[in-house]
């Protein structure tokens, strides 16, 4: 794959009281290259519960295309281009969720826990365009 048909991708995944922020950590950075930093926010829970926020976006192609082999190489991808019409939002965004735990352990399964968020370029911009796009991306 030489082009990247996205403009960026963001991966967040949320760190609740009861875990280990470390562990978190390693599970996102499963999906990114070594040298992509994460970001990292505090926010408090409705019941005062201490949240980390562990964020990274990936702009340039060699990193998307990191995040994109990953994904192929262990989540259901015959499942999510099957999806892509639920997947794929009319603002071309394309949307997975992925098993936080998983990818602790080093796998790309769905689940939940992990977002991906990926900008699917599509000229005109339109959800058909992006969805046909992001099917080639993730052939």
């Amino acid at each position: 794959m030489s082009e990247v048909p996205f403009h960026y991708v963001d991966l967040r995944t949320f760190c609740y009281d009861t875990e280990d922020e470390n562990r978190v950590a390693d599970a996102l950075r499963h999906f990114l290259p070594e040298d992509v930093e994460l970001e990292r926010a505090e926010s408090t829970g409705h019941l005062g519960d201490r949240i980390v926020v562990l964020s990274a976006r990936v702009e340039r192609a060699d990193e998307m295309r990191h995040v994109l082999s990953v994904l192929r190489d262990g989540a259901d991808i015959e499942k999510i281009r099957t999806e892509l019409g639920e997947r794929v939002d009319d603002n071309c965004s394309f949307f997975v969720h992925l098993d936080k735990q998983a990818a602790f352990q080093g796998d790309a399964e769905l689940g939940g826990g992990i977002s991906l968020r990926a900008k699917v370029e599509a000229y005109p911009a339109k959800k058909d365009a992006a969805v046909e796009n992001a099917r080639d991306a993730l052939s």
